[in-house]
This record gives C-alpha cells, structure tokens and sequence, in this order.
C-alpha cells in the first residue's frame, strides 16, 4: 500500500488536477474502494478530505510530506521526466523516469526496468494492461508523476 501511495503522488507534480479525482483499487470504482483522493493539490487517504487524513502537498515541483511546505518535509521533486528523492536533482537520486505512459525504475528507459503502465484511467504492473495486472483505476484526470509518486517508491 505505502508502494501505490508514494507512486500517485508523482503522477500529480506536473499535471494540475482540475477537479477531484480518486484513485480505486485494482479494476473497481466502487466508492468503498478508494485508496486516494486528490482535491486541490492535496493526497488524502481514502475518500475523506479531513485534515486528519492528508497525506501530502504538491506545489510547483515539490512534493510536501502532510500539510506542509517546509524545506525539511519536501519528499520528491520533479525535473524533466525524472522523480528525485528528497530536494535534490542529482542524477544518483533519480527514483523514476515517466516516458510515454511508462514509469521506469531510477534513471532507466529500458524494457526490464518498467514498473508501471499507464493506459487511459487504468495503471498496470509492469510492461502489461491485462485486466489480472490493473493496480489503480483512476476517475478523474492525473499526471503519471503522481500516478508513480503514490505506487512508490520501489
């Protein structure tokens, strides 16, 4: 589970969620199945917007541990196509590369290293998009950052 939250948070960064969007578990959309919510640059765990339930806080490429904003709490940053732990974008930091909706491992494009598929409102394990594979169905619209920020890290 910390893998699929750490994932959906990278596939936020660089694309602004227009509306609520929610992330179900593996093929479902039932509302009982919601492992995240994304409302207003702000993760949630489950369908509960409470303050009590926020996980993290996007702002420009940063991605923020809760509510905050501080330096010290900045989990991830975004540049180019790559997903950096911490603040920093040295190149022995990369966690992910997301390259036409595939997120690879580190700093990899290759085939062996692809973790996550992104195909229309579904994310897949691997190289697949068989129905046995589906990890997320999304209902709304998300950036694959944060898609691999929230399944993260791997």
């Amino acid at each position: 589970m910390k893998t699929i939250f750490f994932s959906l948070v990278l596939l936020f960064c660089f694309g602004n969620v227009k509306a609520q969007t929610t992330l179900h578990k593996g093929n479902s959309n039932n509302h009982f199945d919601i492992l995240y919510t994304v409302d207003d640059n702000k993760v949630y765990r489950g369908s509960n917007t409470s303050f009590t339930e926020l996980e993290l806080t996007i702002s420009n490429d940063k991605i923020y541990r809760g509510d905050s904003q501080s330096f010290t709490d900045i989990l991830y940053t975004i540049k180019g196509n790559q997903i950096y732990k911490g603040n920093s974008t040295s190149f022995t930091d990369v966690l992910y590369t997301v390259d036409k909706g595939k997120i690879f491992k580190g700093d990899s494009q290759s085939f062996t290293d692809i973790l996550f598929t992104v195909s229309k409102d579904k994310v897949y394990y691997g190289n697949s998009t068989s129905f046995t594979d589906c990890l997320i169905t999304i209902d709304g619209e998300i950036d694959p950052f944060f898609i691999a920020i929230i399944i993260g890290p791997y």
